[in-house]
């Protein structure tokens, strides 16, 4: 059971309650909860405008609601801002927009009923799964549309789904059953919708937390990839007979990035007793290719890219990102910004943007794994050239998968449009942001999947020489997956199933060896 504070949450525990953790709301939120909840209740019975509480939104907020339709408005919010379209985001990234949703009503800033909250919370819970069009947000003001769609089933509105836990990543996910109307999906779990009262469903969409889910879950998946890289480099360097001497840690003590240092430390454990590299300790060759000796460099610089968005993550998940606010000490209701997804989007795009470096360094390593120009080794890693194309195709998947990765790397955070009336007049497209990092997270794992196949053939093909204590550990989990290529076969399921491998830990698990 992970306790929700609005101030604590981190990201291993965003990543277990979207695969189906459940979760409680502290005691000393709940009574900020209700504290604020006091302060709207007050002021929903003044003359006197308040936004969202008793005026209209966006364009509309010059225009006065009457006290017998407070309500009304509310409902009539959550209905006009479900415009989202497109395929539903995937279970575990709608999991956790509800529970980053939950941390932020935790703060105690949004006005919210305890009530309202403890339904949300039963329903992440109980399974109940609202389906949440993908696209319609431009991260501003919130992301209004998916979360007006999330909102829909509280009342029993809109479509769920009733679900058990879904992996985040790695392999099939179970199939779901059929979406039901709102109403039924809660009363399949014994749950009944509520009725809003003011303000509530400003509350319920005012927020970052569908992008903020995007860039969490993608970012977890990026660390780990992170990681497989280094693990995919290594195997790489030594199939291609390369050098550990660019991995002296003076080298990188010399230039002091955090990143660029653990990768250097990462690839002298791996290589550490390969019986490949003593073999060619006296070749002559004098520089390996960029793509070998510049690992620690690029490999370093996209870990420092992760670590960047795992620091503006910290802080979005716990932050109050809801308009207006309410300041239950003060007894005040302040109008400002912070429902603006910028520092989300920024942080989604530096994310892509790393991501791109793993790829395109590892598509490089393919490519000198199957040219026996740079290789030394049979072309396309096959006995049998010209007979058969061995490797070929897999290293022009990978091509093709890098070439789409590159166009996801062009930030989606340095466009904007006006919307609402000009009201709302710079947008910061946050979730076009996340919606890309999860795309390029996964072709990611396919290029790096292709690297280790290539690679762990190029072993193969080195046989009687053997490579180190920890990357024979590797070599012997990718063969319990994919067989040794003799003779040519479709190389598209080996690639899946390398890709499911890394996504899963199971590539580092297999290291026997923490790789940082």
């Amino acid at each position: 059971m992970i306790t929700l504070d609005g101030e604590s949450l981190t990201l291993d525990e965003l990543v277990a309650i979207a695969e189906g953790d459940p979760v409680t709301v502290s005691a000393v939120a709940r009574a900020r909860i209700t504290a604020s909840r006091l302060v709207v209740d007050e002021f929903a019975r003044h003359d006197e405008p308040t936004y969202g509480i008793n005026t209209g939104f966006g364009s509309f907020a010059d225009v006065r609601i009457p006290a017998d339709s407070l309500a009304e408005l509310q409902l009539n919010l959550l209905r006009s801002h479900a415009a989202g379209v497109g395929e539903p985001l995937p279970v575990p990234v709608v999991r956790a927009t509800m529970a980053l949703r939950a941390n932020v009503l935790a703060k105690g800033f949004s006005g919210i009923r305890l009530e309202t909250v403890d339904l949300l919370i039963e329903m992440i819970n109980r399974g109940v799964v609202p389906v949440v069009p993908s696209r319609g947000s431009v991260g501003a003001s919130g992301d209004l549309a998916p979360l007006a769609h999330l909102a829909l089933v509280l009342i029993g509105e809109g479509e769920a789904v009733v679900t058990g836990r879904q992996p985040v990543s790695g392999g099939p996910r179970p199939a779901l059953p059929r979406s039901v109307p709102g109403r039924q999906a809660l009363h399949d779990v014994g749950l009944t919708p509520i009725h809003l009262e003011p303000k509530e469903g400003l509350a319920l969409i005012n927020g970052t937390q569908p992008s903020t889910a995007l860039l969490g879950l993608a970012l977890a998946g990026a660390e780990r990839l992170a990681r497989a890289a280094d693990i995919a480099a290594a195997l790489s360097i030594d199939g291609l007979q390369g050098s550990t001497t660019p991995f002296d840690p003076r080298i990188h003590a010399a230039r002091a990035f955090a990143g660029q240092a653990a990768v250097a430390r990462n690839l002298n454990a791996l290589l550490a007793g390969s019986g490949i590299n003593a073999a060619h300790a006296n070749c002559g060759r004098v520089q390996d290719a960029y793509s070998m000796r510049c690992t620690p460099q690029v490999h370093g610089t996209a870990r420092d890219a992760f670590d960047y968005a795992l620091r503006v993550f910290a802080i979005e998940a716990n932050a109050a990102t809801d308009n207006p606010m309410v300041f239950a000490d003060t007894r005040e209701i302040v109008s400002g910004g912070n429902f603006h997804g910028a520092p989300v989007s920024v942080a989604a795009d530096v994310l892509c943007i790393g991501l791109a470096q793993l790829a395109t360094i590892s598509e490089r390593r393919s490519d000198r794994l199957v040219n026996p120009a740079s290789s030394g080794l049979p072309a396309f890693l096959t006995r049998h050239g010209g007979l058969q194309s061995g490797l070929m195709m897999a290293q022009v998947t990978a091509a093709a998968l890098t070439s789409e990765l590159k166009t996801l790397a062009h930030p989606a955070s340095v466009d904007t449009i006006p919307t609402s009336g000009n009201k709302e007049d710079h947008v910061s497209m946050s979730m076009a942001a996340g919606l890309k990092a999860c795309r390029a997270l996964d072709l990611a794992h396919h290029v790096l999947a292709v690297e280790l196949l290539c690679a762990a053939q190029a072993i193969d093909l080195l046989h009687p020489l053997a490579s180190s204590p920890l990357l024979t550990n590797v070599h012997r989990a990718l063969r319990q997956r994919v067989p040794t290529l003799e003779h040519d076969r479709p190389p598209s399921p080996d690639i899946v199933a390398i890709a499911a491998l890394i996504a899963s830990g199971e590539l580092e698990r297999a290291c026997a060896r923490k790789v940082n």
